[in-house]
């Protein structure tokens, strides 16, 4: 009989599903070597090579091709076994969430105040961008995801909760700061700061100047909303974010909305699982929890 455990298993489809040692220890907070060793030690049992390497990259042999869906269905199975013992417990749990980056500046007092009311839930919490975002729920390795535009073509159920303005915004000392309805077309003679390629806002900014026929210039490009912050208070440019992102720099003066026409970019936040998903307990608890308390000042935003 082949003795191989459980972390091999894991290990082996984490690699066989990225094709990459680094994205797979990533991914199981794992080290490299020991990421590495595990998939060694499940060949030596196997007695057979999982995978092969050309150059930088590797691939799956064919034992490893015909290995991969058991593979999956092993942990899928223990998965569902999970599910059903943590339905058996109540909200006594784990929750793991995925949040849009933007989403992170709501999140933790959302979060402080569900753990008042579920103080037994063990909650794990990955804030990332869009397309991420999008592929963590394709592999099914989340049970809720809150995201700004509920994507098409996924098979995902997703339910709109809240408001969520996409704003023009620019240091106090620009000289449109004080001006009243802007016209659109003169933010072609600005330059602006924007998101990486991905990301949920960008995507927004991009198709709305788009159906209006208006050609922005594009400066840097940043992979946070706090550099965006950081260099629009420096004069690099203006930039078009969340208002839920700029709620500190509006009250220290920092930062200031322009009053442009058409804007808001008005768009909403979604809370998100795949279709048909079997949620626990807890995770139907958190997902209720989000609907009823989109109108709670102390958890939201305004």
């Amino acid at each position: 009989m082949i003795n191989i455990t459980l972390r091999q298993l894991q290990v082996f489809e984490a690699v066989a599903r990225h094709l990459s040692y680094t994205r797979a220890a990533e991914a199981l907070h794992l080290s490299q070597p020991a990421t590495s060793m595990q998939i060694k030690q499940l060949e030596e049992v196997a007695g057979i090579p999982l995978f092969e390497q050309f150059g930088k990259k590797i691939y799956l042999t064919e034992a490893g091709k015909r290995f991969h869906p058991y593979c999956q269905n092993i942990i899928q199975q223990l998965n569902d076994a999970e599910t059903m013992l943590a339905n058996l417990n109540g909200t006594h749990g784990k929750l793991t969430i995925c949040v849009a980056s933007t989403a992170g500046y709501f999140m933790p007092p959302l979060l402080a105040e569900f753990c008042k009311q579920y103080p037994n839930t063990q909650i794990s919490l990955n804030v990332t961008n869009r397309e991420t975002l999008l592929q963590l729920l394709a592999n099914n390795e989340m049970d809720i995801a809150i995201m700004g535009r509920s994507p098409d073509g996924h098979d995902l159920e997703a339910v709109s909760f809240m408001e969520n303005p996409l704003v023009v915004i620019a240091p106090i000392s620009h000289p449109l700061a004080k001006e009243r309805n802007i016209p659109m077309s003169r933010m072609a003679q600005e330059t602006f700061l924007v998101r990486e390629s991905g990301s949920g806002t960008r995507t927004a900014m991009e198709q709305f100047f788009a159906e209006h026929k208006i050609t922005l210039t594009t400066g840097t490009e940043m992979s946070t909303n706090e550099a965006i912050k950081q260099a629009v208070q420096a004069g690099m440019g203006l930039s078009i974010l969340s208002r839920h992102t700029i709620q500190l720099e509006l009250d220290t003066h920092r930062l200031t909305v322009l009053d442009v026409e058409n804007f808001p970019i008005q768009r909403h936040w979604y809370v998100i699982h795949r279709k048909g998903k079997h949620l626990t307990t807890v995770a139907q608890a958190f997902k209720e929890f989000v609907l009823e308390n989109i109108r709670a000042e102390s958890v939201f935003p305004s």
